[in-house]
C-alpha cells in the first residue's frame, strides 16, 4: 500500500509571493526525491492547475479544485474546503483547508508553515484585507492543524510571546533554505544590463516599511563612506519613490540607488554575484529570504543585531545593532571581506532543502 504526501501547491497556479513560489517548488522536489519506500508526493491546487513551466516532475497525482486561488482561498479562511478528501495534507504556506478531522482513527493529518510573524508584530504594515486575512488562517492553524512549521528557533520564541498557547503547542522548528538550483549563472552581467544595474553595488532588500529597515541601511552606506551604488531589491510594486525618499533622508542621492522588485533566482544570483555587500537590515521575525541568498552566492553580509539574523547568519555575518550598522558594513567591505565570503559559502551547506524534506517526512510519520 502506497503512503501518498499531498502538498498544497497554489503558489504554483497563482503565486501571491516569488518567494513562497520558490520554496514551494524546492521542497516538493526534495519531498519527492527523499520518500521513503512505500510513499509518494501528489499535489493539491487550485483551478486551472500547475502550468506547464511549473510543472515539477514525479508528482504521482493533481488534486485540481474547481475554486480559483482567491475564491479557494476565500473559503478555506471560513472553514470550508469540499472535495480535498483525507490523508497526510502538507502545505509550504498558512494556507490550508484546515477543517476539523480525526487524526487518530481517520488518519487524516494537515500541516502547515509559518514564514514570517507579521500579522501579531507589525499589523499596521498590512493592507486591512491583508491582516483578515492572515488572521483568519492563524486561527484555523491554531485550531485544526496537527502541526505548524517556523523556520528558527528564534520564530518559535516569538511566537511563543505573542500567540496563543493552542498554536505554541503545535509548533515544529524546520528550517528553509535557497531557491534550488540558485547559483550565479553564465550571463550574470547580461542580465545586469538588462535589469540597468550596475556591476558593483551594496546590496538591501524591502521596501517603505519602517520594519524592513532601511533607513538604518542607507544610513550606515553613508557613514560607512561606500561612495558606489545601492541596489533595493524586492520593493514592492508602487513603493519606488518612497525609497528613493528614505534614501534622500539619509544622504543618499537618486541618482545612486536602484529599486527592483522581487527578480527571479537567477536575476537575483546575478546581483548578489556583483555585490561588494549584502545588508540584512530587516528587524521582524521572518525567515531571511536574501540573507540565505547571500549566504548561498558566498557574498560578505552585515546584518541588524536580531535573534533570527544571529540563528540563520552565525558568523558569517557582521553584526550590529540598527544604529550603528555602519561599523558592521565597514568591516564586511573592509577588513573581514574575505573571511565573511568563506563563512557565508560554510553556512550555506547548513541550508539544503533535501535536509528540510527528510525533517518534513519524518514529522508526518511521528504525527
Amino acid at each position: 500500500m502506497t503512503v501518498t504526501l499531498r502538498v498544497v501547491l497554489d503558489q504554483l497556479v497563482a503565486p501571491t509571493s516569488r518567494d513562497l513560489a520558490e520554496a514551494s517548488a524546492s521542497l516538493t522536489e526534495a519531498l519527492i526525491a527523499t520518500a521513503p519506500r512505500g510513499c509518494d508526493v501528489a499535489a493539491i491546487v487550485p483551478s486551472p492547475g500547475i502550468p506547464d513551466d511549473q510543472a515539477v516532475p514525479g508528482l504521482s497525482s493533481e488534486t485540481r479544485l474547481s475554486m480559483r486561488r482567491r475564491e479557494l482561498a476565500a473559503s478555506w479562511q471560513l472553514g470550508v474546503a469540499p472535495g480535498i478528501g483525507k490523508g497526510l495534507i502538507h502545505s509550504p504556506t498558512s494556507l490550508a483547508p484546515l477543517v476539523r478531522h480525526d487524526r487518530v482513527n481517520e488518519t487524516h493529518q494537515i500541516v502547515a508553515t509559518l514564514w514570517d510573524l507579521r500579522a501579531f508584530e507589525t499589523p499596521d504594515e498590512l493592507s486591512r484585507p491583508e491582516l483578515l486575512a492572515a488572521r483568519a488562517l492563524l486561527s484555523r492553524v491554531a485550531r485544526h492543524a496537527d502541526a505548524v512549521i517556523v523556520p528558527t528557533h528564534a520564530m518559535a520564541e516569538r511566537l511563543g510571546e505573542v500567540a496563543k498557547a493552542k498554536l505554541v503547542k503545535k509548533v515544529r522548528v524546520i528550517s528553509g533554505a535557497p531557491a534550488a538550483g540558485l547559483r550565479v549563472p553564465s550571463d550574470a552581467v547580461g542580465r545586469l544590463r538588462a535589469l540597468d544595474l550596475p556591476t558593483a553595488s551594496v546590496v538591501l532588500a524591502g521596501g517603505a516599511a519602517e520594519s524592513d529597515g532601511l533607513l538604518a541601511g542607507f544610513a550606515a552606506v553613508v557613514a560607512a563612506g561606500w561612495d558606489g551604488d545601492v541596489v533595493v531589491l524586492d520593493v514592492p510594486e508602487g513603493e519606488e519613490p518612497a525609497v528613493i525618499d528614505i534614501a534622500a533622508a539619509a544622504g543618499l542621492g537618486e541618482a545612486r540607488v536602484h529599486c527592483r522588485g522581487a527578480l527571479d533566482r537567477w536575476d537575483r544570483a546575478a546581483v548578489l554575484s556583483h555585490a561588494a555587500a549584502f545588508m540584512a537590515t530587516g528587524a521582524r521575525t521572518d525567515w531571511p529570504w536574501r540573507a540565505v541568498d547571500a549566504l548561498a552566492i558566498g557574498i560578505p553580509i552585515a546584518a541588524v543585531d536580531t535573534p533570527v539574523h544571529h540563528e540563520v547568519l552565525a558568523d558569517a555575518a557582521a553584526f550590529a545593532p540598527a544604529a550603528e550598522l555602519d561599523t558592521a558594513l565597514s568591516r564586511a567591505l573592509g577588513t573581514d571581506a574575505e573571511r565573511l565570503r568563506v563563512l557565508a559559502g560554510d553556512r550555506a551547506k547548513g541550508f539544503q532543502w533535501s535536509a528540510t524534506a527528510e525533517r518534513v517526512w519524518a514529522l508526518h510519520a511521528e504525527l
